[in-house]
């Protein structure tokens, strides 16, 4: 297990479909956090994002079992829009919309390391996210999904259009769009505090 660690995706891709299970494993382990996050954001659950995750690497096993899957070294980018396609499975079955809200479970600002931290700046930091978490669930499907790729899950532009079958223009102006909107929305936010 070890000695796969420094390997590439596509190497471990080869030592699993050689019948080396750890490969897989190391796979899993490199890209977990990014691909449950992306997953978690979307869905709002963490027992519903677990669930996905899941689902996605059953569907992962089952492609690369098969021989379906081809060597383009994009390992982490198909994944992603496996894991995508099946939220979007999810919501077209629960016929609901993107703005599940859960303020339980994991939480993508509890991985940031803030150590050294007094009890008032915690509280401030705790409400900002949640406040900022609020905001982005406004933003439109489209945008909140590029701004989710792009800050939460440090994907190129060119990855995330892959994964949302659009342009890299397309994705680019999705994400100037949803700061944009970001920011009038905090702007009205404040204004409405100042007001209050």
């Amino acid at each position: 297990m070890e000695l796969l660690k420094n390997k590439s995706d596509q190497e471990l891709i080869h030592a699993y479909i050689s019948g080396n299970e750890a490969g897989l494993e190391v796979l899993i382990e490199r890209y977990k956090s990014k691909i449950y996050t992306s997953i978690y954001i979307q869905v709002k659950d963490e027992y519903l994002a677990e669930d996905i995750f899941q689902e996605t690497f059953i569907k992962v096993i089952n492609v690369l079992k098969a021989g379906r899957y081809n060597d383009e070294g994009k390992f982490l980018p198909w994944v992603m829009r496996i894991a995508h396609n099946m939220v979007i499975d999810h919501f077209r079955r629960e016929r609901r919309g993107l703005n599940v809200v859960n303020a339980d479970g994991f939480d993508i600002f509890e991985v940031l390391d803030f150590a050294d931290e007094d009890v008032e700046s915690k509280i401030v930091r705790t409400q900002r996210d949640v406040d900022l978490k609020k905001i982005i669930q406004l933003l439109p499907d489209d945008q909140k999904e590029v701004l989710i790729m792009r800050h939460f899950c440090d994907m190129s532009f060119k990855e995330i259009a892959e994964i949302t079958d659009v342009s890299i223009n397309t994705a680019l102006g999705r994400m100037r769009y949803a700061l944009s909107n970001l920011r009038k929305i905090i702007e009205d936010h404040n204004m409405l505090l100042q007001m209050g």
